[in-house]
């Protein structure tokens, strides 16, 4: 019997393609061209993991993340943390081995 895959990481978020133009640009994809600020979509980079759509909803982020994106930084953890919050994200806090931030919309992600 075949099993499931993950096919695509979805997000509620304030506006699709602010968060899409992120995550897009944190990976090193691109956004699809039909993006809109109701809905984007960023498809996965390299080896195929799953794609990533960004909806619009009207509520606002009211608690941590249940699930969250590990990322292995490519090179120094400090410059990849650099680079990340020069796209938007934000420094939640640090220890010796990875750095919480959050991206434009809240969503809490490691770099590690």
């Amino acid at each position: 019997m075949l099993a499931s895959f993950i096919k695509s990481v979805t997000f509620d978020c304030r506006d699709a393609l602010v968060a899409a133009r992120f995550w897009a640009a944190a990976l090193g994809s691109t956004v699809d061209e039909d993006a809109t600020a109701d809905k984007a979509y960023v498809e996965a980079p390299g080896w195929g993991g799953p794609n990533l759509w960004f909806v619009r909803v009207p509520e606002p982020k009211t608690a941590k993340n249940r699930v969250h994106f590990d990322l292995r930084a490519p090179g120094p953890i400090p410059d990849e943390v650099e680079r990340l919050v020069g796209l938007g994200a934000v420094v939640v806090r640090t220890s010796d081995d990875l750095v919480v931030l959050q991206d434009p919309d809240g969503n809490e992600f490691c770099v590690e």
